[in-house]
């Protein structure tokens, strides 16, 4: 192909013929019957017709509009066929042509849909439709795609023969995904090509697993006085969910091979109760334990949540951040944002290390920690683990990879994050990780209600605001993210606050978060609102996790439509975090102005509080691609896979890695493509 046409495919991520062959139709053409051009007029659907052309002329009624017209011939009768604004197929309609046009009759005339000339398949029965842009139309990426399926032989098959498995060669998969008899071959192409990309990713963090069972790390032993003291102290009986969490934990932290371990949970579930839990252990065995937050609100919030319980149980602690710089070295818990992992803090003793909301840090903030608390760093022995190819092997495939190759014990690590994601998606995503879950709150806090309004009813929700001020209680008003920059975010966010204390709060006391402000102006106002110094924080989604104010029972969300489906559970769990009823009012615009997918949010989060039914609901909305995207580097490409129904391939694949850990051949070479220089992250 030419260099403008590699220009337009680039533009849609098609760079190589790999690209074009993995490039998947979304849907496919339905059947059409085939009936004589006499018989037209007995139907209004969407038929083909072959014939001849006999002539051919182009019309142009009005300005930028060109009609071409062909007389087409059958051994039953004549019509004319028409395309709109396709002018340069007038010099291919020659008469004598033989062409299949697939369209319907309207006004006596054949309107061309889709057109064979001598003997191509485009008009055929199932043909490929594929996700296409103005500059690439669909006619077009079928005919490079076909082209493209005569070179499927030489990209060798990824998956080992293993006749258990029963699959399609990968070139068979190829040819029935794009040129299928049936829906049912389309499909089963599919299928297989997912299996194959869902093998490469389980192979992948399958390794990544046996690399860590070659670790050393600090055994603990079984739970002592210090964290039997501290569950006695807890003000309250821990839930069932949190007891199972703490119990794996144990269990992970008596081995000597590294804990790995998600704990995902329920927005206010008490996640932050079994994090302690786990940090305590470290501490009673004579070392330290480390929680890592993204940002200096969380990272504070967390401290605040800590320091009391610390306190009462002897055990000193220490926050550490950019703006905070206290002095870690009597402390044996060290709570902080990526300041802990700057030069000269000393974390060699670490034995168990959580890192909370753990998707919202950069990849190299994540490397350094874990070299900061590796005795050997990340530049040891460069032996290669059994079972990891050399690629992986080299320190390509991230943090844990890299521990594997370094002789000094390495923590416990236990990663935290309130965003839950359906179980499909965590084994993807966390393939490598142990997963537990907290799904359910503590029993005395009620469901957070939701209501939904549209801007033309704002007034009814500051009524209903106003009501709960009057009553003691305190709200949250959320600003919309009207743009990406935070300077704007938080100007739009001062006007606001200055909009509402003239208007409907005029006569409460209102105070402004956002991330603009300083730390110690951040800390100065969480007291305030803490104390019932204020009645309203107006705030932008600097308060999506960590803030925790019981007394606080009621939140606005203007333009709630802007926000992703997490965002908005992560900002509604900031009410009802006592045993108070409280609600969640969502504003949008016009319904008739919003898209399905802000609709279908908007629906879901009035429907449930069940942040793992929501994930589910979220998968379906925007799709695998998209959410593994923001997730995960790297990880976004599952071209084949369908999560909400591919479950039971996912297991397969899951199941046929662990034998294929030691595997040489070419399913290394992709696994080495997907893994090198990646960390797979959540």
């Amino acid at each position: 192909m030419g260099p403008a046409v590699a220009k337009r495919l680039d533009k849609i991520g098609l760079r190589t013929i790999g690209d074009l062959l993995e490039h998947r139709p979304f849907r496919y053409e339905a059947a059409a019957p085939e009936v004589r051009i006499a018989d037209l007029l007995a139907t209004e659907d969407e038929v083909a017709i072959s014939g001849t052309v006999v002539r051919t002329s182009v019309r142009r009624p009005r300005r930028r509009l060109a009609i071409v017209q062909a007389r087409v011939a059958d051994e039953s009768g004549e019509i004319t066929a028409v395309w709109f604004n396709q002018v340069w197929l007038a010099d291919k309609l020659k008469p004598g042509t033989s062409v299949r046009l697939r369209g319907q009759l309207r006004r006596n005339e054949f309107t061309v849909r889709s057109y064979d000339l001598n003997g191509a398949s485009a008009t055929a029965d199932f043909a490929p439709v594929y996700p296409a842009s103005e500059d690439v139309t669909v006619k077009k990426l079928r005919e490079l795609v076909g082209q493209a399926l005569s070179y499927a032989h030489d990209h060798p098959d990824p998956v080992p023969a293993n006749a258990a498995w029963r699959l399609p060669l990968r070139v068979d998969a190829l040819t029935a995904l794009h040129t299928p008899r049936n829906p049912e071959a389309a499909e089963q192409g599919r299928k297989r090509l997912a299996f194959e990309e869902l093998l490469i990713l389980q192979v992948g963090l399958a390794r990544r697993r046996h690399g860590r069972e070659q670790e050393q790390a600090p055994a603990l032993g079984e739970p002592g006085e210090l964290v039997a003291r501290y569950r006695e102290a807890l003000p309250f009986e821990l839930t069932p969910h949190q007891k199972r969490a703490i119990e794996e934990i144990d269990a992970d932290l008596a081995r000597p091979t590294p804990m790995e371990r998600l704990l995902q949970g329920e927005v206010g579930s008490g996640k932050t109760v079994v994090a302690l839990y786990a940090l305590l252990r470290a501490v009673e065995a004579g070392k330290r334990g480390v929680l890592m937050a993204p940002t200096e609100t969380l990272a504070e919030q967390h401290f605040l949540t800590l320091e009391e319980t610390c306190l009462e149980l002897g055990v000193p602690i220490a926050l550490l951040t950019g703006s905070v710089k206290s002095d870690p070295a009597a402390a044996k818990i060290l709570v902080g944002t990526h300041a802990l992992i700057q030069e000269g803090v000393d974390l060699a003793d670490i034995a168990v290390a959580v890192v909370d909301e753990q998707h919202r840090f950069g990849v190299a903030q994540r490397r350094a920690l874990t070299a900061a608390v590796s005795p050997r760093g990340v530049n040891g022995p460069q032996a290669k683990p059994a079972g990891l190819s050399s690629a992986a092997a080299s320190g390509g495939a991230g943090v844990e990879q890299r521990r594997a190759i370094t002789a000094g014990k390495t923590p416990h690590v236990l990663h935290m994050t309130a965003t839950p994601i359906p179980r499909t998606l965590a084994l993807t995503v966390y393939g490598d990780l142990q997963v537990s879950e907290i799904a359910k709150p503590p029993a005395d806090r009620k469901p957070v209600k939701t209501a939904w309004v549209t801007q033309d009813r704002s007034s009814e929700a500051y009524k209903r605001l106003r009501k709960h001020l009057d009553a003691g209680r305190q709200a949250y008003v959320v600003c919309p993210l009207i743009e990406e920059s935070e300077t704007s975010v938080a100007r739009a966010a001062e006007r606001e606050a200055e909009r509402l204390r003239k208007g409907e709060l005029k006569d409460y006391r209102v105070g402004l978060m956002h991330g603009r402000l300083r730390p110690a102006e951040r800390r100065e106002l969480m007291a305030q609102f803490k104390a019932r110094e204020l009645d309203v924080l107006v705030a932008t989604t600097v308060i999506e996790v960590g803030v925790d104010v019981p007394n606080a029972t009621i939140m606005i969300v203007q333009e709630a439509d802007r926000f992703g489906l997490a965002q908005l559970h992560q900002l509604r769990g900031r009410v009802g975090r006592g045993a108070e009823q409280s609600y969640c009012l969502l504003v949008s615009r016009a319904k008739e102005e919003l898209t399905d997918s802000a609709l279908a949010r908007l629906e879901a989060l009035v429907a449930t509080t069940d942040g793992f039914e929501l994930a589910e609901k979220d998968l379906e909305i925007r799709g695998e691609g998209q959410l593994l995207g923001t997730r995960q580097a790297g990880f976004s490409d599952l071209k084949f896979t369908r999560l909400r129904s591919d479950r039971k391939l996912l297991e397969e694949a899951r199941e046929a890695a662990e034998q294929l850990i030691g595997y040489e051949g070419p399913l290394n070479d992709e696994v080495d493509r997907i893994f090198a220089g990646r960390e797979v992250q959540a």
